[in-house]
């Protein structure tokens, strides 16, 4: 990770797409694809940098349904295609690292999401939080999955 501070608070969140593994890391890859499925339910997204590969910059406007906007910027720390994405969320509010690790299983591919966080009160408040909407990031991911199987 890009800091030095503890990192004990994990969110491990994960489920299994019928799909892939090459889909499934495409629909992060490509950022037209991504931006269609990033974030809760109900949010827009506008991609405004998007350098894919290890030390790249990734930044992203997320748009509530109540319009309110929140500017990310990640950096890319490891991309393994198919394998893995390890990425560092630098702001707004917390940082955190997300390790996204792609495997094969019985009926399509396990993604798993490993958030990690420095230990603190206001980041433990968030926690239950952040594990619903990753869920919704999942459902929305695995929407966009069956449109792109719809097509194929």
């Amino acid at each position: 990770m890009k800091d030095d501070v503890n990192r004990d608070l994990v969110i491990v969140s994960e489920r299994v797409f019928e799909t892939d593994r090459a889909t499934l890391f495409g629909a992060f890859a490509d950022a037209t694809l991504l931006a269609r499925w990033w974030g809760p339910h109900d949010f827009t997204n506008r991609i405004d940098e998007f350098d894919f590969q290890t030390g790249g910059t990734w930044r992203i406007t997320m748009t509530s349904s109540a319009g309110m906007d929140f500017a990310n910027r990640w950096t890319f720390e490891d991309i393994r295609p198919g394998e893995r994405i390890r990425a560092f969320h630098h702001e707004p509010m917390h940082a955190f690292g997300l390790d996204m690790h792609y495997a094969d299983c019985d009926g399509g591919t396990r993604l798993t999401w490993h958030m990690s966080f420095e230990d603190t009160e206001q980041n433990r408040d968030i926690e239950k939080f952040l594990a619903a909407a990753n869920q919704q990031n999942f459902d929305r991911l695995e929407d966009l999955l069956a449109e792109i199987e719809a097509l194929r």
